[in-house]
């Protein structure tokens, strides 16, 4: 669906709703940040046994006051917006759909209704009300690292299952039942647990030699921590090189000028000027000017 044409009043709403240009429209969106901390609040009140107990059906009125709201703000944003469609497949618009569905859920699956604390998601959007975009840069810096990174890293993390279930077979046939190791895929948790540095301590290995294999199972634990976190500042360290490289190259290609007509950003590989033929200096060794 292509963007449509706004009345004045879809016009006004979408200025205050989806911009901050405006002090409306900052208001707006701190007023529905506090709104959402609220619901939050009383959500995660209501998982306290005793709370429920003696406020659950002012929480549960709350709640409903609340579901209401934010579908009414969901259908104004659907009704103003220039994009219906782009709106709706956003991230943003994704999350305020999802935070309206438990509740209406709840109705017919009760248990779906602590699923409402996914409106905490919707606190980004104080991103826009604090313009940080520098702070979005950089997010965009390293998720552009870790998408450049995301085959080494697939790599290794299918490396690791296949040591976790040789750590978790080994386990099995040492330790057996009787140590707590009931099932090949119990002790691959176990495994798991112990490389990535968790350990619960739920299941742990009594024999000498299970216990070897354990503490080499650790040791490679401190090993994942490093190679993962050496494949994301490589990237990031590549990003940074190149960024570094074009800006070297851009300075170079601007300040190669003609001594003869001063026709400026020639290109690198360039030995004569294209407007007036003469040779031009070597990239970096122009004569400084007088």
């Amino acid at each position: 669906m292509t963007k449509r044409e706004l009345s004045p009043q879809q016009a006004a709403f979408y200025r205050v709703i989806f911009g901050t240009e405006t002090g409306a429209g900052k208001w707006f969106d701190i007023c529905l940040i506090v709104i959402i901390l609220t619901s939050v609040l009383i959500i995660m009140l209501d998982s306290i046994e005793s709370y429920h107990l003696r406020y659950g059906l002012l929480f549960l009125q709350i709640e409903w006051a609340f579901t209401l709201l934010f579908t009414v703000e969901y259908l104004v944003r659907l009704w103003c917006s220039p994009n219906r469609k782009a709106y709706a497949l956003s991230a943003y618009g994704v999350v305020d759909l999802l935070a309206l569905l438990p509740t209406y859920l709840s109705l017919l699956i009760p248990q779906t209704a602590p699923l409402l604390i996914i409106r905490l998601l919707r606190i980004l959007r104080i991103f826009r009300v604090l313009r940080l975009l520098s702070l979005l840069n950089e997010a965009n810096i390293l998720a552009e690292a870790l998408h450049r990174a995301a085959r080494k890293i697939l790599v290794f993390f299918l490396a690791m299952i296949i040591l976790a279930t040789i750590f978790g077979c080994l386990l099995y046939v040492v330790e057996g039942p009787e140590h707590g190791f009931n099932s090949i895929p119990h002790s691959i948790y176990w495994a798991i647990v112990t490389i990535t540095t968790v350990g619960y301590g739920d299941v742990v290995p009594m024999t000498p030699l299970g216990q070897s294999i354990a503490a080499f199972g650790m040791l490679i634990g401190y090993m994942v921590i490093a190679i993962l976190t050496g494949i994301v500042i490589f990237e990031l360290n590549t990003r940074h090189t190149d960024d570094e490289q074009k800006a070297k190259e851009e300075a170079i290609r601007q300040s190669r000028n003609c001594t003869t007509c001063a026709t400026v950003e020639h290109d690198r590989s360039a030995h004569y000027c294209r407007q007036c033929g003469s040779p031009l200096p070597a990239p970096g060794h122009e004569p400084e000017s007088k």
